[in-house]
């Protein structure tokens, strides 16, 4: 069954979506006014999802389930065309340096659902994006959309300046995610949103993950698609992609470039941490990654963050924070241990800062800062997220 916040990557089953923004939002992330008109056009009903109700992807952490109605599923979709415009598909720059300890964090949900009471329609509260200060978790600014981007979505990444951001957004019923790139003022004020040109991700499925390159000119995600998994590169600037693909049945749920721009490492629940060799030609996803850690069952692995000197790959295993270095030639070594309630979902999400130093992880509306020279976790003062309490949790990248 698909969580609430998981409902749009799954296309919603059956559900319709209607319009529900009917207050504009607090600039500020407080409470809305209830007599403000929305700055969101109504939606209109989702297509029945193209994953069945049985579905072995997990939903995203920190959130609740909706009731039970009947899915439809449609024939299985034909395999998509493996895309080869990106030649070189390495990062084509150093990597930004790395300023001292986090001061920003950016954190992203994705827009909240509701069942009104006796329908089996839900409706959707848009959510935007917002800044917040790494030592407080304190609420700096919101993030402007792109034209055409009605809410956020979950998925965001950092690069190792603390400044730059990738981000991703919804854009309506039956309509694609968009992604976008969004850089810090040094006071922690986001300048305008810049569009990734021409790149459309169709419907998403569960199972996706984000990575920006360390020189902020490419992004890597990956996806579902019928029959396996696709890891795909694009350039930031002219959108050009380039894939790789597999048929085998795993789940890419994190992903981290290194910091030569030259490798991405994956963390699989079901097969492993792996290092995909981007110079590596054709398009075979497992021919062109080498298995640095296989799945021994669980607790299952989730992110997954290159050190900066590249030679290790720091990785969640359950509520374990473990690394390992990048030619597998020791055994992985507990750096840290989360300390979450036993309801909490076994997935750990988190960000790496550009220092290698700190890490970053929520519970549902609260922030976590992880020093991994000793392990001690500190957690932030203010709760995060427009509506704290309601809709899944954000996600949060520095």
């Amino acid at each position: 069954m698909f969580s609430r916040a998981g409902l749009i990557a799954a296309g919603l089953l059956t559900l319709g979506l209607v319009g529900a923004c009917t207050a504009e939002r607090n600039p500020a992330g407080g409470p809305s006014s209830p007599t403000a008109a929305s700055p969101f056009p109504s939606l209109s009903p989702l297509p029945s999802s193209p994953f069945p109700s049985s579905s072995p992807f997990p939903s995203p952490p920190g959130t609740t389930t909706p009731p039970s109605h009947p899915a439809t599923v449609p024939p299985a979709a034909e395999p998509e065309p493996m895309e080869t415009s990106l030649a070189l598909p390495a990062a084509t720059s150093p990597p930004l340096p790395a300023t001292g300890p986090p001061r920003f964090f950016l954190a992203a949900g994705v827009p909240i659902a509701r069942f009104p009471e006796r329908s089996k329609t839900a409706t959707f509260t848009p959510v935007r994006p917002t800044v917040h200060d790494a030592a407080t978790g304190a609420l700096l600014a919101s993030v402007r959309l792109p034209p055409g981007v009605r809410s956020s979505w979950q998925l965001l990444a950092a690069a190792p300046d603390n400044r730059t951001f990738l981000l991703s957004g919804w854009t309506g019923p039956d309509s694609p995610i968009r992604f976008f790139r969004v850089t810090l003022a040094e006071d922690g004020q986001p300048g305008d949103p810049m569009p990734v040109p021409g790149l459309r991700s169709d419907r998403l499925g569960p199972g996706y993950a984000l990575a920006l390159s360390p020189d902020a000119t490419r992004l890597v995600y990956a996806k579902a698609v019928a029959g396996g998994v696709r890891v795909s590169v694009v350039d930031l600037a002219t959108g050009r992609r380039r894939d790789w693909s597999t048929g085998a049945f795993f789940t890419v749920s994190g992903l981290s470039w290194a910091p030569d721009g030259r490798r991405i490492a994956l963390a699989a629940g079901n097969w492993g941490l792996g290092v995909l060799d981007l110079d590596r030609p054709g398009s075979d996803l497992l021919a062109a990654t080498r298995l640095v850690r296989p799945h021994r069952g669980l607790p299952p692995l989730h992110s997954v963050a290159y050190t900066p000197d590249g030679g290790a790959l720091v990785y969640s295993a359950g509520h374990a924070i473990e690394r390992v270095p990048v030619d597998g030639g020791q055994a992985p070594r507990l750096l840290a241990r989360v300390k979450l309630p036993a309801t909490a979902s076994l997935s750990l999400p988190f960000s790496l800062d550009g220092t290698g130093r700190y890490l970053l992880y929520v519970h549902r509306w609260r922030s976590f800062r992880i020093d991994l020279t000793d392990g001690s976790t500190t957690p932030l003062p203010k709760r995060i997220g427009e509506r704290p309490g309601r809709g899944g949790s954000p996600n949060a990248a520095w």
